[in-house]
């Protein structure tokens, strides 16, 4: 739990554990495996499925709203290689104003 809350904290000094702990809940299992933990960019089609699953079905949010934030966090995380799952959710919420939903 930690490494995601550090991950997390490089970008949100304040990050709270309690949220953060909520987002690797949500993911559950699929973070067990490298490939799924880390959110492609590049990749279209995966997020396409982080707007529909993440921002529609959890955030609440329309697919516009949700393709316009996840564009945000892919260029505030273009300095990192592999982007962590855990933390690029969490930046979306963030940005969303719905840290306080999860």
């Amino acid at each position: 739990m930690s490494d995601y809350l550090g991950d997390v904290q490089r970008y949100d000094s304040g990050a709270s554990e309690e949220v953060v702990d909520k987002i690797v809940k949500h993911l559950g299992i699929a973070l067990r495996s490298r490939d799924a933990s880390l959110v492609s960019c590049s990749d279209q089609s995966e997020l396409d499925r982080v707007v529909e699953k993440w921002c529609g079905k959890k955030l609440g949010m329309d697919e516009a709203a949700g393709g316009e934030l996840v564009s945000k966090v892919c260029e505030e995380m273009a300095g990192d290689r592999n982007k962590a799952r855990v933390t690029f959710y969490y930046l979306v919420a963030k940005h969303a104003g719905k840290l306080g939903d999860l």
